[in-house]
């Protein structure tokens, strides 16, 4: 309760924190683009990750032979990663086009969980088929986040997993696509 009744002095208010807010919105709701302007440029640091994985066990094997008529799946799809990580603001509204001074993009293969099948029965996941993983890493020096960078990459990365891998797999799913590091700026290091 925001009054103190223990006193017997006239009750006064408690400050307490002012209530969360979403930054990209105005006291009316309206969306804006957030200002930066007052903000002092710091080294700035995302990674990102998520992974593609299969619902059968064609494409793993393909993509490690390199034998997919669309060529190298993992090349293309570390280019895409980058290009979607300097699209950014092209592709979310609000976001502030910044220069980036870094982008990486690391793919691997993970073969198939090998304690998928218990009893002659599948799992519900499809980890069983194997998955493609993915980390994007985005730098800069500037007056906000790169967050939204790594993320894009990640997810460029992994529709170029799937666009190339369709003809084989149907059932292909994006998956556990998220930051695990953020550092820089006035809130610092965070770390999943």
């Amino acid at each position: 309760s925001p009054l103190d009744l223990t006193s017997t002095s006239t009750p006064q208010l408690q400050s307490s924190p002012p209530a969360p807010s979403l930054p990209h919105l105005t006291p009316t709701g309206s969306a804006h683009m957030v200002s930066i302007s007052t903000k002092t440029p710091t080294v700035r640091t995302a990674i990102a990750v998520g992974t593609v994985s299969f619902s059968n066990p064609t494409p793993l094997s393909l993509i490690r032979t390199n034998s997919l008529k669309k060529g190298d799946v993992l090349s293309v799809a570390r280019i895409a990663g980058i290009m979607a990580a300097k699209m950014c603001p092209e592709i979310i509204p609000l976001c502030h086009p910044i220069t980036l001074s870094h982008v990486g993009v690391e793919l691997f293969l993970r073969d198939p969980d090998v304690n998928a099948d218990i009893g002659g029965e599948m799992k519900a996941n499809l980890a069983h088929w194997g998955e493609v993983g993915i980390e994007a890493k985005v730098e800069c020096t500037g007056a906000t986040g790169v967050e939204m960078e790594a993320l894009t990459a990640v997810m460029g990365a992994g529709l170029t997993v799937v666009d190339m891998c369709k003809a084989v797999d149907k059932g292909m799913r994006i998956e556990g696509v998220r930051v695990v590091v953020k550092e820089g700026g006035r809130s610092g290091a965070w770390r999943e």
